[in-house]
């Protein structure tokens, strides 16, 4: 069975840094693509990141873009996502979610998979 357990969130200040992890279990990341999404209190998921399952191609949100970077370790089994200037509009439920394809999917119907998320809060 397939599991994506996220680590790495926490509370922060507007500016500061943190860096998400998440360990996949029950099959290596070959050929699947991985992906970043994030709930507000109140808001829509949405894709922040996504990434190629050869790390070549990456999508990010606008609103992410220069402060973000996902990057993947597939000999480790783990994506990530480095979080830099963090703002407090940053702040939710940070869930990474897993493909079984080739592309960079930005629509959350396609991921099969999907971790239970981690708390990111950015105080102002």
């Amino acid at each position: 069975q397939v599991q994506l357990v996220e680590s790495g969130g926490g509370s922060v200040q507007a500016g500061d840094s943190l860096r998400l992890s998440c360990a996949v279990s029950g099959r290596t990341l070959s050929r699947t693509a991985m992906a970043w999404f994030r709930r507000a209190p109140g808001k829509e998921r949405d894709n922040v990141a996504a990434i190629s399952y050869d790390g070549g191609r990456t999508y990010y949100t606008d609103s992410v873009k220069g402060r973000f970077t996902i990057s993947r370790d597939n000999t480790k089994n783990t994506l990530y996502l480095q979080m830099n200037s963090l703002k407090p509009e940053d702040t939710a439920v940070y869930y990474c979610a897993l493909d079984y394809g080739s592309g960079v999917p930005v629509s959350a119907i396609a991921y099969n998979y999907w971790g239970r998320g981690t708390q990111v809060t950015v105080s102002s």
